[in-house]
């Protein structure tokens, strides 16, 4: 006890001289209030097509399921397709399920034995988008196809490019009508219930 009482002897004083050096500097120093402290989390609300893509590339158990919204962000910062970069990764790995490291999808920068590596999925997804925006879309390669003759050897790789964002398309459209029924047989099934009510009332 007696430790105590001289251990807040000792510490009591050299708090005020530092709370008085602060006020004569004109700093003013705040103490942590945990019921002041706030969290502030961002929340954005995911693109309609980067939900339908995250269902499309779980059909082939990819990773990239789960960075649906990176390729729709990137897309839209570069105005490119938003199908473009998932389809060259369907083509060139399997839609990121056989890489040679480094989240490499896409097969950006890979000659011979040589890979280029990048820091995560979507360092990946945003440095290819911004890549074929610079050095194939603005110099006039708009589709796989004219893509072809620089971004791989192989003179089939348009076509299965374009194979994978027509594939891309076709269920974004099948996905977007589903939804719509669904939509329609709920009003309708609301309608029903609503019109059965009002008969009973009428009796």
């Amino acid at each position: 006890m007696l430790k105590r009482n001289l251990l807040l002897l000792l510490i009591i004083p050299i708090y005020l001289l530092l709370i008085k050096a602060d006020s004569q500097s004109g700093e003013v120093k705040a103490s942590y209030n945990p019921k002041r402290a706030q969290v502030q989390i961002e929340a954005k609300k995911i693109d309609k097509r980067a939900e339908i893509l995250s269902k499309y590339l779980s059909r082939f158990n990819s990773p990239l399921q789960y960075h649906a919204q990176d390729f729709i962000d990137a897309a839209q910062t570069y105005n490119v397709d938003w199908k473009l970069v998932p389809a060259i990764s369907g083509v060139e790995s399997t839609f990121g399920k056989f890489i040679p490291g480094g989240y490499n999808a896409w097969g950006w920068g890979v000659y011979g034995n040589q890979a280029l590596g990048f820091r995560s999925w979507r360092d990946g997804i945003f440095t290819v988008t911004r890549g074929l925006k610079e050095k194939y879309i603005n110099r006039g390669l708009l589709e796989p196809f004219a893509m072809n003759r620089i971004y791989a050897a192989s003179p089939y790789w348009g076509g299965k490019v374009t194979y994978f964002m027509s594939d891309l398309e076709k269920f974004y459209n099948e996905y977007q009508t589903l939804e719509q029924n669904k939509v329609s047989v709920g009003i309708s099934d609301r309608i029903a219930v609503s019109s059965g009510l009002l008969a009973l009332n009428s009796y």
